[in-house]
C-alpha cells in the first residue's frame, strides 16, 4: 500500500536543473545583412544654364529685337540613352545638346571668352571630330568654325550675331566713319576758317585744339569698335549645351513637355548602370570597409556578386532633388553608434538592370573561422570575477567552470578555445536554469 504522502511525492515535478546545449565543432561565418534597393547610379538634375538661342529672337536666326517667350518644341523622353553630342531637346526650334565635362555651363561662349569651360568645349568638339586645333582655352575663329560644323552636322545653324548685335556693330562702324570725317575736316579747315597771319594767334590755337579733339574722338570710336568685334561672331548660348560628367547617361525622369517654358528643372539623368543602396546599423557598419565582397539577391531569385564601394559620408548624395522614399540615415557622422549608415554596392555591368527600382537583400561577409572550430551559444559565455571568459560544463550531476578564449561570433554562436582538452564537441554547456 502507498501512503497518501508517498503518492503526492511521486507526482511532484522533478527538481529544476540547468538548461544545457551541446558544444559543436563547425565553421563560422560572420555576415552583415541588410535590405536595400536596386537603383540607377549617379542621379543628377538637369537644368539649362540660360536662354536657348538669341535673347532677342525666338530662334536666334532672325528677329527685330522683340522679346519672344521661349517654348519647348521637342521634349526629352524618359528612359532613353543620351550620348555625347546628342540633341537632348529643342526650345523654339533651337537645339539643347549634351557634351561630356565636369565644368557646368554657366555663360554664353563666344569670341574672346577664356577659361576651363572653353577648353572643355574644345576638347569635346575634338572628340566629336570637329577639332578646332589645340585646346587653348580661348574661344577664337577656329572654335567658331568648329561649332558651326558641329551644329551643321545636326541640322542646325550655329548661333550667329543677333539683330541687336548687328545693329550695334553698324552703329559703332558709323561712329568710326563720322570720327574719321571730323578728323579730316580738322586737318583741312578751309580758307575761311583761319585768316592770313593767324597761325600764331587765336585761330591757330583753336585749330590745334579741334584737331586734338577729333583725333581723340577717332581713337575712342576705334577702341569701341575693336572691343565689340572681339566678341562678335558665332557663339554658343548658355542654354544650348549641358555638360555631364558621365556619358552615356540615361534620362531617368523628365519634368517638361512640349509647349512648356524651360524655366525649371528639365529632368534627371543617371548612369546606365545600377547600384544597390542599403543601410546598416552603425554597430555593423564598423565592421565594413571599401572593397568587401557583397552578395546581392533579388526577389526573383537572381544572385550576383558586387563590391562595397562607399559607406557613410562617402555614399554619393542624390543630386536629383529630394527623395522622399530614401531611408533616413546618419551618414556616419551621428554620435549614436547604432544610427543607420548608408552603404553602396557596385554591380557588374549589365547585371540587375532589369531589377532597377526593385528591392534586394545584401549579405557582406565580415569574417570567417579557419576551418572547423569549437562553438557554443553566446548565452553560454559569462565573465568570472577576475575578468576571464568562462563556460559552465555539466559533467554527470555536477557543473564545472571551464576557462575559454572567445573568438568569432555569428548566427548566435561564438568560437571558443579552451585550455588543453577541458572542452570538446558534445560536451553540455549551461545556457540557463
Amino acid at each position: 500500500m502507498q501512503s497518501p504522502a508517498d503518492a503526492a511525492a511521486a507526482h511532484r515535478p522533478p527538481k529544476a536543473g540547468p538548461v544545457t546545449v551541446a558544444v559543436e565543432r563547425r565553421s563560422l561565418t560572420a555576415t552583415v545583412v541588410a535590405q536595400g534597393s536596386v537603383e540607377y547610379a549617379s542621379p543628377q538634375r538637369l537644368d539649362l544654364a540660360g536662354p536657348v538661342g538669341s535673347p532677342d529672337s525666338g530662334s536666334g536666326d532672325s528677329g527685330a529685337g522683340d522679346a519672344i517667350v521661349q517654348r519647348v518644341t521637342k521634349a526629352p523622353v524618359a528612359g532613353t540613352e543620351v550620348k555625347e553630342g546628342d540633341v537632348l531637346m529643342q526650345v523654339s526650334g533651337r537645339p539643347v545638346m549634351v557634351l561630356r565635362g565636369t565644368v557646368p555651363m554657366y555663360r554664353t561662349l563666344g569670341p574672346g571668352a577664356s577659361g576651363d569651360d572653353v577648353k572643355q568645349l574644345e576638347q569635346a568638339l575634338a572628340r566629336l571630330g570637329f577639332a578646332p586645333g589645340g585646346p587653348t582655352g580661348t574661344y577664337g575663329q577656329e572654335d567658331a568654325a568648329a561649332v558651326s560644323r558641329w551644329y551643321g552636322s545636326k541640322g542646325y545653324r550655329a548661333q550667329e550675331p543677333s539683330f541687336a548685335d548687328r545693329q550695334r556693330l553698324g552703329t559703332l562702324e558709323a561712329d568710326v566713319t563720322t570720327a574719321q570725317q571730323a578728323l579730316l575736316a580738322a586737318q583741312n579747315p578751309g580758307s575761311d576758317s583761319e585768316g592770313p597771319g593767324d597761325d600764331a594767334g587765336t585761330g591757330g590755337e583753336e585749330g590745334r585744339l579741334r584737331l586734338r579733339a577729333a583725333q581723340q574722338q577717332l581713337n575712342t570710336a576705334n577702341a569701341a569698335l575693336s572691343a565689340f568685334r572681339a566678341g562678335y561672331g558665332t557663339k554658343v548660348p548658355a542654354g544650348e549645351i549641358v555638360f555631364l560628367s558621365d556619358l552615356p547617361a540615361r534620362l531617368d525622369e523628365v519634368s517638361i513637355k512640349i509647349g512648356d517654358t524651360p524655366s525649371g528643372p528639365v529632368g534627371t539623368v543617371t548612369s546606365s548602370e545600377v547600384v544597390v543602396q542599403a543601410v546598416v546599423p552603425g554597430n555593423d557598419a564598423s565592421l565594413l570597409h571599401k572593397g568587401m565582397t557583397a552578395r546581392v539577391e533579388t526577389p526573383d531569385g537572381k544572385e550576383v556578386e558586387g563590391k562595397l564601394v562607399a559607406l557613410g559620408d562617402d555614399v554619393p548624395k542624390n543630386d536629383a532633388g529630394d527623395d522622399t522614399n530614401a531611408p533616413q540615415t546618419s551618414g556616419g557622422g551621428s554620435g549614436d553608434a547604432s544610427a543607420p549608415v548608408p552603404v553602396q554596392i557596385s554591380i557588374p555591368a549589365g547585371k540587375l538592370t532589369k531589377n532597377a527600382n526593385g528591392s534586394a537583400k545584401v549579405t557582406i561577409e565580415v569574417g570567417s573561422s579557419t576551418g572547423d572550430v569549437l562553438t557554443v551559444p553566446i548565452a553560454a559565455l559569462h565573465t568570472s570575477a577576475d575578468g576571464h571568459a568562462m563556460v559552465r560544463v555539466r559533467r554527470g550531476t555536477t557543473v564545472v567552470e571551464v576557462s575559454v578564449k572567445p573568438g568569432l561570433s555569428a548566427e548566435g554562436q561564438v568560437e571558443v578555445t579552451p585550455s588543453g582538452d577541458a572542452l570538446k564537441a558534445g560536451d553540455q554547456v549551461v545556457v540557463g536554469q
